[in-house]
This record gives C-alpha cells, sequence and structure tokens, in this order.
C-alpha cells in the first residue's frame, strides 16, 4: 500500500531548475503525495507549474561579489533558513531535494539542520555551485548526465543516473514519426535562444539562411524567438528575403511547434536539450558562452558526440558557419532523419518516474495526521522575511 508523504522540492527561480522540479511535483502528486515548493519571488511568477502544491517564498542570498555583498547573501541564507526549519515544525517532510539555484540553499540547510532526508537533482553536465556546497551532506545526487564535472569521485556511491524531467506534453512527442521531408517538402526550422540568448540568434540566423542554395532556401518555414528589440528588425530582413517567418518575444506552443520541427537552432540549457532528445530532434547548438561554468558547453557534448547535434562556439558562430553547418545537415540525403534517431537515443524520457522512484525509496516520513494550508505565494509562509539569523 502507497503512504502518502509531503515532499518539499526547492528551486531558484528560472525555468531551466523550475521546469524539472514541475515534472517531478506532477509524478509525486499523481501517486498521491503531497508537494511543497520553496523558491523565490521569480519562480513563484512563472504561470503554469505548481498550480496544485503550496508554494513558499524564502529569502535567498548569493554567495558571491565583495565583502559587504556576501556578508548580506550569508544573512540571507541564513534567515531562509530559520524561516524553513519553523515551516517543517508544521509538518515533517519525507524529503527536501534542491534542484539547483541559490533559493534551494536555504531549504536544504534547514532540512540538513533538522536531520531530514535531503537530495540534489543537477540538470547540467557540471555540478553547480549549491549543489556543489552540499554534495557531501546530502544522501543522494541525481544527474542527468551520465558524466558531470566538478562531481568528486568520492560521492560516486551515491549518484543516481535520471536525466532531466522534461513536460508531459514533451514526453507525448517521443511516440511521434519525425516529421516527413522530402526534397520538395516544406523545411521547418525552428530557432530559440531563451532571454539571455535570442539576440545573436536574431543577428546570424537571417542572412545565414540568406547564403543557403536557393533550392532550400525557397523550401524554408521559419519560427523563431526574438527580444522585444530586434523583432520588428528581424521580421523586415526575412520579409526582404521571401522567406516565411512566425517571429515571438516568448514561444507558448513550444511542444507543438517542435513536433513539426525539421531542425532547431538553439542554445544548449539543459532543459532544451533534454526535449530534443526526448522528442528526437536534430539541432545546430550554440552555447552560452557567459553560463556559470561554462556548463552550456559540456552540456552539448553527448549529443554531439552521438551525431545527434552540431555544436558552434558563439565565437565562431557566423554566417558563414551557420550556412555551411546546415547545409550538411539538410543537403545530404537522410542525414537529418538519422540525427534525429540519435538524438531520440540520447533521450532519458523516465526521468520523473525514476526521480519519484528515488525520492520514495529515501524518504520515510509519513504525512502527520493534520492539514496543511495553501496559501498565495506572496505570503505562503506566514513568516516575517526580515528575521534575524539565530
Amino acid at each position: 500500500m502507497t503512504v502518502s508523504r509531503h515532499f518539499v522540492l526547492a528551486a531558484g527561480g528560472t525555468g531551466g531548475h523550475m521546469i524539472p522540479a514541475h515534472a517531478v511535483a506532477e509524478e509525486l502528486m499523481a501517486r498521491g503525495h503531497h508537494v511543497a515548493l520553496v523558491t523565490d519571488e521569480r519562480g513563484a511568477k512563472i504561470p503554469g507549474i505548481f498550480e496544485d502544491a503550496a508554494v513558499h517564498v524564502l529569502p535567498a542570498g548569493r554567495m558571491q561579489g565583495g565583502p559587504i555583498s556576501l556578508l548580506k547573501g550569508i544573512k540571507s541564507i541564513i534567515a531562509g533558513r530559520n524561516m524553513a526549519r519553523r515551516m517543517y515544525d508544521s509538518f515533517r517532510p519525507s524529503v527536501v531535494v534542491g534542484f539547483g539555484g541559490y533559493p534551494a540553499m536555504p531549504a536544504l540547510l534547514a532540512a540538513l539542520k533538522d536531520d531530514i532526508p535531503t537530495v540534489v537533482h543537477e540538470q547540467n553536465a557540471v555540478l553547480g555551485r549549491v549543489n556543489r556546497l552540499l554534495s557531501g551532506r546530502v544522501n543522494a545526487i541525481a544527474t542527468a548526465y551520465p558524466d558531470v564535472q566538478r562531481l568528486k569521485p568520492k560521492y560516486a556511491d551515491k549518484v543516481h543516473l535520471v536525466g532531466n524531467p522534461v513536460r508531459d506534453e514533451i514526453l507525448k512527442l517521443r511516440d511521434e514519426e519525425f516529421p516527413a521531408l522530402t526534397e520538395e517538402s516544406v523545411f521547418r526550422l525552428l530557432v530559440t535562444g531563451g532571454s539571455q540568448g535570442a539576440t545573436i540568434l536574431s543577428e546570424v540566423v537571417p542572412e545565414g539562411l540568406s547564403m543557403l542554395p536557393i533550392s532550400l532556401r525557397r523550401r524554408l518555414q521559419v519560427t523563431q524567438q526574438c527580444r522585444a528589440e530586434d523583432i520588428e528588425r528581424v521580421r523586415a530582413t526575412y520579409a526582404e528575403l521571401e522567406i516565411p517567418a512566425d517571429l515571438a518575444t516568448y514561444i507558448n506552443d513550444m511542444p507543438d511547434k517542435l513536433s513539426w520541427a525539421h531542425l532547431v537552432i538553439a542554445r544548449a540549457g539543459a532543459s532544451t536539450l533534454a526535449e530534443l532528445t526526448v522528442a528526437g530532434r536534430p539541432a545546430i547548438l550554440i552555447p552560452l558562452p557567459s553560463a556559470m561554468d561554462d556548463h552550456q558547453t559540456a552540456n552539448v557534448r553527448e549529443m554531439v558526440d552521438a551525431g545527434a547535434a552540431r555544436s558552434i562556439p558563439q565565437a565562431h558562430f557566423t554566417p558563414v558557419e551557420l550556412a555551411k553547418q546546415m547545409q550538411k545537415m539538410a543537403m545530404e540525403p537522410g542525414a537529418l532523419q538519422n540525427a534525429a534517431k540519435r538524438a531520440w537515443k540520447c533521450g532519458r524520457p523516465n526521468a520523473a518516474r525514476d526521480m519519484a522512484d528515488l525520492l520514495e525509496s529515501i524518504g520515510t516520513a509519513p504525512i502527520m495526521n493534520r492539514p496543511v494550508s495553501v496559501k498565495p505565494a506572496s505570503s505562503a509562509t506566514g513568516l516575517d522575511l526580515s528575521g534575524a539569523p539565530a
């Protein structure tokens, strides 16, 4: 018989941390468990996720910068830890799991202080700073890649390869065939760069497409994410090239767009790569050079080594190089279909299930027989954010 438990998921307020946490939360709730989220104000405002879970906003400082900034960060983390401990007094979590980002630290530190089992999940191929700081103290480390840099070999016994959980809408694409592609059919290109990386794609991609042979260029249909300040310029360029283009600052229906894409040009964030491999879509990837510890360059290696993608460092990402790589993938018979199969083989579609299995194997405490109220994110804890450190 399944015992209902209470799990606390802590994640930094960006999609790269929040989306995997949400996927695991959905799996846990489907199994009859209760889930609470600990995050920052950004995470609490992301629409469409954690709508059925209690959401708690805790202060979380950054352990970086000069002495004053560092001191402020430490004070904020201690305050958040003390708030989390008081929150845990109202219910004893079975496990507290961190998905990275500084907002995860207070929740994990509180759990460690109270001898509550802890797990961290690393989405990238380089262990993040918070996970690096706590990896020696947690019960288990879940990873998205078989090889993770900055993960000490002495922790190997508690490392579990689960993959990077994705949304159900993406999982459904795994059973679909790669979109039919002939020498005469429409060639659908999806370009997405995220909030930090869309500008260079807006600068390079249209010009690169203009250099393609006319036989390929006339078949193109582009969907591209652009920053607001770039979108009209990019639209005018595509109109001049007579390439049909659907441009937006945010792609709301990403699963639908991914379902019919023949090729994706994108940054190399962990969630993006997880979705590409689960769906089985070939890609040209441009790692974000400013990503912490250059983790996006590490992220692409699995797909590139498998023959599922090509990676272009941003310093070499020019229209000429893009056009050259696109021709190699798009004009050689069967190349895209073959790359799609190799991407599909890299996918780990059971990541949410395997992560939930891991958490259930570690957590043992059943939910206490008293109700846990669900309050709006802005006041979910009911605690004073300015509380002094213990």
